[in-house]
C-alpha cells in the first residue's frame, strides 16, 4: 500500500463520557482496533466507532451563523485540518503512524436535542460528518499528521 500525498493534521482528539453530551478535547487518545476511542461514550462494535469532521467545516459553520463552536461540540472525535473528508468515497483508508481508520458513512441524522442545532438553527454533522471503523489501533494525539492510503 502506498500513502497519498494529501495528508491532513489532527488538531483535536475528543471524548464524552455520556451519550447526548458534546465530547471536549483530550491530550492523547487510545483507539481500540474494531472498537472506537477509548472512554467515549459513543465506542463499541459497528460501523461508526470514530466520528471525523473538517476543521475548515466548522470554521465556515462560525463565520456564517457566528456559533462560535469548539472542539467536540459538533460530537466529534477527531478535528482534522487540510483533508476535505466529506468528500472521500466510503471505503478510503485514513492512517497515522499508529492507526488505520477505513470510512464508512459520510453524514447522519441529527439526534433528538443536537447542542448546536439548539444554539444555532442548523448542524454540519449530517451533511459533513465522516463515521470510520477502527482497523488497527493505537494512540492518537493533536498534531499527529492523518494520510490517505491508496492501491499500488
Amino acid at each position: 500500500m502506498k500513502t497519498d500525498k494529501r495528508c491532513g493534521t489532527i488538531l483535536a482528539v475528543c471524548i464524552s463520557k455520556e451519550k447526548g453530551t458534546v465530547k471536549r478535547p483530550i491530550e492523547t487518545g487510545e483507539m481500540i482496533e474494531d472498537y472506537g476511542l477509548k472512554g467515549d461514550a459513543h465506542a463499541g462494535s459497528g460501523h461508526r466507532q470514530i466520528s471525523l469532521l473538517s476543521a475548515e467545516s466548522v470554521k465556515a459553520f462560525n463565520e456564517a451563523t457566528g456559533a462560535m463552536a469548539e472542539d467536540g461540540d459538533f460530537g466529534e472525535n477527531l478535528l482534522v485540518l487540510g483533508l476535505d473528508l466529506k468528500n472521500l468515497p466510503i471505503g478510503t483508508i485514513l492512517k497515522t503512524d499508529t492507526v488505520r481508520l477505513q470510512i464508512t458513512q459520510i453524514g447522519k441524522e441529527c439526534h433528538e436535542g443536537c447542542e448546536i442545532r439548539k444554539r444555532t438553527g442548523d448542524c454540519i454533522m449530517p451533511r459533513e460528518g465522516v463515521f470510520a471503523k477502527v482497523l488497527r489501533g493505537g494512540t492518537v494525539e493533536p498534531g499527529d499528521l492523518l494520510y490517505i492510503e491508496v492501491n499500488d
